[in-house]
């Protein structure tokens, strides 16, 4: 075959890409430059094509391999992570966030209905109690209610 020069913007058309890409291509020795601005069509098509094909296959060398090793290693950490989640969840170890909200909830909301029945419980023990005592007994509870809801 005839070698024939194109230029980066011609030769990224055939490949599918932008000039940009092109000019990199030729720092990773992947196109081959004839002169400033020009590349070797037919070389460097088929230098790209085996490129695509040595990324394909997973030996697109060091780096790439790496990478791949890289990943492989991730995925793998992360299901056995989900099968470890899953195991505990199974054995009750674990229970969702959302039924333990709920739980505390409930718990809190019975806590709270108890210390604010207090004052009347202690009217009823206590008749000699005024009922501005019973108020001020009341307040109180109250205000340490509303500290313990604002601590975190």
């Amino acid at each position: 075959m005839e070698a024939r020069e194109v230029s980066a913007r011609q030769l990224g058309e055939v490949l599918g890409l932008n000039e940009r890409t092109v000019r990199e291509l030729v720092d990773r020795n992947i196109v081959t430059r004839t002169a400033r601005g020009r590349y070797d069509l037919f070389g460097s098509v088929l230098a790209y094509v085996e490129h695509l094909r040595t990324v394909a296959a997973g030996r697109g060398g060091e780096a790439a391999s790496y990478d791949l090793t890289r990943e492989r290693a991730r995925l793998a950490k992360e299901q056995a992570d989900e099968r470890e989640l899953r195991n505990a969840t199974l054995r009750g170890e674990l229970v969702e966030a959302q039924a333990v909200r709920r739980e505390w909830a409930d718990i809190l909301r019975s806590v709270r209905s108890r210390v604010l029945s207090v004052p009347s419980r202690v009217r009823q023990s206590l008749p000699h109690l005024t009922g501005h005592d019973v108020e001020r007994i009341d307040n109180e509870l109250r205000r340490a209610l509303e500290e313990a809801a604002r601590d975190e």
